[in-house]
C-alpha cells in the first residue's frame, strides 16, 4: 500500500506539471497586439487580425502581395526592416498578408489588387495606399503629418 503523503506529493507534481503547460500553451496564444507590446519589431501575419485590432493603439502598415516572392513585396520588407526604431517610435505594426487565397479580414476589407501598402492611422482610417514600395523617410513623414501624430508629439513635449 501507498503512503498518503507519497500519493499527495505525486498529486502536487502533476498538478504543477499540467499548470505549467496551460501557462506555456497561454504564452504561445498570445493576441496580435499582446506579440506587438512584445515585440514592437515583430511583423506580424494578416491571418488572425482585424482592422479592429490595432484601433487607438498603433498604426498599422499592411503590405500586401500575391505572393511573398513578388519583388515589391520583397523591397518593401527590406525597406521597412532596414530602420525599425523610426517606426517603433511612430507606433507602427507592420503587418503582412501574401497570401490572396486566405481572404483574410484585412484583405476583405482593403481589396488589394497584387501589391500594395496601406497606412492605417490609430483611429482606423487609411491614410495612404502605395501600389509601389515606400522607404521609411517617407512614410514617417506621411505619419508625423497626422493630426494624431501631431497630438502625441505635443503631449509629449508638454511632458518633458
Amino acid at each position: 500500500m501507498k503512503h498518503p503523503l507519497a500519493l499527495a506529493a505525486i498529486a502536487a507534481v502533476a498538478i504543477c506539471a499540467s499548470s505549467a503547460s496551460a501557462t506555456d500553451s497561454a504564452e504561445t496564444d498570445l493576441s496580435p497586439v499582446s506579440m506587438w507590446e512584445q515585440d514592437k519589431s515583430l511583423i506580424l501575419d494578416a491571418r488572425d487580425i482585424t482592422l479592429e485590432d490595432f484601433l487607438w493603439i498603433a498604426r498599422p502598415i499592411v503590405v500586401f502581395a500575391d505572393t511573398p516572392a513578388d519583388p515589391a513585396f520583397q523591397r518593401q520588407m527590406e525597406l521597412l526592416k532596414d530602420r525599425p526604431i523610426e517606426l517603433i517610435d511612430r507606433d507602427v505594426v507592420v503587418i503582412t498578408d501574401t497570401d490572396p487565397s486566405a481572404k483574410t479580414d484585412l484583405r476583405r476589407k482593403l481589396r488589394p489588387r497584387g501589391f500594395m501598402l496601406t497606412l492605417i492611422d490609430k483611429d482606423g482610417g487609411i491614410k495612404l495606399r502605395k501600389p509601389f514600395p515606400w522607404d521609411i523617410r517617407e512614410i514617417s513623414r506621411s505619419i508625423d503629418k497626422m493630426p494624431i501624430r501631431k497630438q502625441e508629439l505635443k503631449e509629449r513635449r508638454e511632458v518633458q
